[in-house]
């Protein structure tokens, strides 16, 4: 018997791993039958899955969190069993804004930029003038990252500069308007701002957190315990996808199908690039490769982290201006969903860890991690100021960043 699921996403190059578990057949071979709906906002693609007009959803790992905790909307419960994949956002900036803090269209050192954003913030600031930011989301971590890299530099956001609310598909749009100096987005929408020549790419997010966290695989609670079968195998079909994603032999086919109107519908050469960690950084300039800009598949880079989910909550209670909740925290915890990736894969070959939590932030050459099967190691996955997360010292860290 086929098992149907309907799962809404926003045209970003990260929404690939359904999409091509459906388009290869992966997601057939475990009975499966996907369709897709297309959205624009995040705030749309929460909207379906709440009230039952999909049954999972490509979603931001902080939204999920977020609404799980009622902030912004009553509270319902949503679980995360699979993290579709870590990093691939970038910031992009204005042409001026460029300039003026001297991009030369690499991607510099991060704490280099940040040290000559915030004298211009500063100046801009005094002219009555500040900079504005855009991101995709309150609840993205396209927003807790920016502020991350921002408030470590010394510039404090929402004091010193201004950081708004874009649909990922209109952020280009707003930087050639003037809207906003600068986005934080996923691809292709960085590399549609440069093709358009309205600003230049001067940041990947993997600079700020080399293993950071950023869509999952989201549904309501009642939902996955309904669907336990059909959600088990989604993740199987999802693993093998991800393997086919990392083959540089698939490379051309995949950009071709995720380019399609249906999907992202964005320039087959923009979606390569991004899947390939290639970008062209400035307008005419060659592509530049950045290592890791996207990761999907491998070190087990769809493994829940229950670790990931508390280092959200660590940001979300920093800038929603929030008291530490030990309920809460546990609440945050919970959406991330170890045990049913664990029980979707324990009949095959995927390596699975013995541990679900980590210490965020703290491996800078590659290490042997415990596995429950198969051989997994950790390579690089630290923040650009070196400041690990323990997720043992939750309470502590976060009063270390009031």
């Amino acid at each position: 018997m086929t098992m149907q699921l309907k799962i809404g996403f926003l045209p970003l190059v990260d929404a690939c791993l359904p999409i091509l578990a459906h388009e290869h057949g992966f997601a057939e071979e475990e009975g499966l039958d996907l369709t897709f709906v297309r959205d624009v906002s995040w705030a749309t693609v929460l909207d379906r899955l709440l009230y039952g007009h999909s049954d999972a959803a490509h979603m931001l790992a902080p939204l999920a969190i977020a609404t799980t905790l009622g902030r912004g909307r009553p509270a319902q419960k949503l679980a995360a069993p699979f993290v579709l994949g870590l990093n691939g956002n970038a910031v992009t900036v204005s042409n001026d804004l460029a300039k003026a803090i001297g991009a030369d269209g690499t991607l510099g050192d991060p704490a280099e930029i940040g040290e000559r954003l915030k004298d211009v913030a500063a100046k801009a600031s005094a002219s009555g003038r500040k900079l504005r930011f855009g991101v995709v989301h309150r609840y993205s971590s396209h927003n807790y990252m920016l502020r991350y890299w921002l408030s470590a530099c010394g510039i404090r956001p929402d004091e010193d500069l201004e950081i708004v609310t874009i649909a990922p598909p209109f952020s280009a749009d707003a930087i050639a308007a003037g809207e906003v100096d600068g986005s934080c987005v996923g691809e292709p929408w960085n590399s549609i701002a440069v093709e358009q020549g309205a600003g230049q790419i001067v940041l990947a997010t993997a600079q700020i957190w080399r293993r950071g966290v950023e869509k999952v695989l989201a549904l309501r609670e009642d939902r996955l315990e309904e669907n336990k079968t059909a959600i088990a195998a989604l993740i199987r079909a999802m693993c093998k996808a991800g393997a086919h994603f990392v083959d540089p032999e698939q490379w051309d086919c995949n950009a071709e199908i995720l380019s399609r109107p249906e999907y992202c519908d964005a320039p087959i050469e923009l979606v390569r690039r991004a899947i390939s960690d290639r970008l062209v950084l400035r307008a005419g300039d060659p592509p530049q490769e950045y290592r890791d800009f996207m990761f999907q598949y491998r070190e087990i880079a769809n493994f829940p982290w229950v670790s990931q989910a508390e280092w959200l909550y660590s940001q979300l209670v920093r800038w929603d201006g929030l008291e530490y909740s030990a309920q809460d925290a546990e609440a945050a915890a919970r959406v991330f969903r170890p045990d049913i990736y664990r029980a979707a894969l324990q009949a095959t070959d995927e390596p699975l860890p013995s541990a679900s939590s980590k210490v965020e932030g703290s491996v800078s050459s590659p290490l042997t991690a415990s596995a429950q099967r198969g051989s997994i190691t950790m390579e690089n996955n630290t923040f650009f100021d070196h400041e690990p997360f323990d997720p043992d010292h939750l309470q502590d860290y976060i009063a270390t960043q009031k």
